[in-house]
């Protein structure tokens, strides 16, 4: 009888030593998930995240090339990612990041369980029960939104506007959160700042998706991902 499927994982740390220790924590996870990769540069994994198929992101804050919290920002493909750092003092801004946690170095074994145990729950959860809706709030008031109606969402800095066959809302809330909670199988990130449902494409080229009489751009980082996508349905 074949085994689960073990989820992926990257590990991104400046130091060597640091990458190590969480391989070492990994390995009591070694049923569940299964180290892809190990960099030092963080640029360099940048084509692996890209292809998307990563599920989580163990990811050092205070590196020399670039900040973990900017390099985060540049991931298209956004993985769960738990961020790990000497500290403390960039706890803030990761959460605002929708970080799935922040580990504080030297990370004991009893908060990398903790911190494990978070991510293998929201991802039974996520497998066990299919979104059919999704929970907002706009207008001062809270909506259960359908997924299915939903056509679009766009990212307005701070807010995003969800686009549905009725009407538009306008939330105060990240793309990459509400991402998080849409079904991966009919929705389909194609730019940083546009979350279509495939369900509701007219066409598409190789460079734009024609939908609800809007011509959507598809993003450079996106492309391959969104194309490969589209051809499989």
């Amino acid at each position: 009888m074949p085994g689960k499927k073990k989820h992926t994982c990257l590990i991104i740390d400046d130091e060597p030593l640091a990458i190590k220790v969480i391989q070492e924590h990994l390995e009591n996870f070694s049923d569940h998930v299964k180290c892809v990769g190990t960099y030092t540069k963080p640029f360099e994994a940048m084509p692996l995240l890209n292809k998307g198929g990563i599920d989580i992101l163990f990811l050092d804050i205070n590196m020399p090339s670039i900040s973990g919290i900017e390099f985060l920002k540049a991931i298209p493909n956004q993985p769960y990612v738990i961020f790990t750092t000497a500290y403390r003092e960039f706890a803030v801004d990761a959460f605002d990041l929708n970080a799935l946690d922040y580990l504080v170095k030297p990370i004991s074994t009893g908060r990398f369980l903790k911190a494990m145990n978070k991510f293998l729950l929201m991802e039974q959860t996520q497998l066990q029960k299919p979104k059919e809706f999704i929970h907002i709030k706009a207008d001062k008031k809270n909506y259960k939104i359908p997924t299915e109606t939903i056509l679009y969402i766009e990212s307005l800095d701070n807010y995003i506007k969800i686009k549905t066959t009725t009407n538009s809302l306008i939330c105060y809330e990240s793309l990459s959160c509400i991402e998080k909670e849409l079904p991966a199988e009919i929705f389909l990130r194609i730019h940083r700042s546009f979350i279509i449902n495939i369900n509701q494409i007219d066409h598409y080229t190789s460079s734009y998706i024609k939908l609800d009489d809007r011509q959507f751009t598809i993003g450079r980082n996106y492309k391959e991902h969104v194309l490969s996508s589209l051809e499989k349905q």
